[in-house]
């Protein structure tokens, strides 16, 4: 094993995550290769035992709760794991900035929408399972618009982690683009 391989394995998943992000923040962001490098990124992150301590992974009594786990020191993307109670979900929202997830404990519902114009609405158009271990990227805009919850009937808790192409200070604010649902 060479001294780069050694230091590799030592470095901790989250570590190595923020390594595999810097490394896609040197294509650009619109690109189909950014895409996929932030994906491998989180890609197996399911399986690293460990990954968050116990504060990490408290939930909220009435939504989902966000804890931010990196922040790029220069303001390329933040990561935070969101935890879902049971009956928890996200408004319905595009983004203002791209964004990708994996779910690392639990399942997530996806329910997808299609923005209408001519109405200013979001038509929904499916809705599917996110399992453990899967991996979603969508670009800026309304073309990816969706609402991710946590549908448990056996009052499971489901946890995600998330990247957003924001400087941490922004995650609140500058993430999801917020839009009214046709009746």
């Amino acid at each position: 094993m060479t001294f780069a391989t050694s230091a590799l394995a030592t470095k901790s998943p989250l570590a190595r995550l923020s390594d595999a992000l810097d490394q896609a923040c040197c294509l650009d962001p619109s690109s189909a290769r950014f895409a996929l490098s932030v994906r491998s990124a989180l890609n197996g992150l399911a399986r690293e035992a460990g990954l968050l301590s116990d504060a990490q992974r408290e939930g909220g009594l009435d939504c989902y709760r966000r804890h931010l786990l990196v922040a790029d020191p220069l303001g390329r993307y933040a990561v935070a794991a969101l935890v879902w109670q049971a009956g928890q979900e996200s408004p319905v929202h595009g983004h203002h900035t791209w964004c990708a997830y994996t779910v690392i404990e639990g399942t997530l519902s996806e329910t997808l929408f299609a923005w209408d114009p001519d109405t200013h609405r979001a038509v929904q158009t499916r809705r599917h399972e996110r399992a453990h271990g899967a991996v979603s990227f969508v670009g800026a805009g309304r073309a990816a618009i969706h609402q991710l919850g946590n549908a448990s009937v056996k009052g499971r808790t489901a946890v995600s982690i998330h990247v957003y192409g924001v400087p941490a200070a922004r995650i609140s604010t500058h993430v999801n683009d917020l839009v009214t649902v046709a009746a």
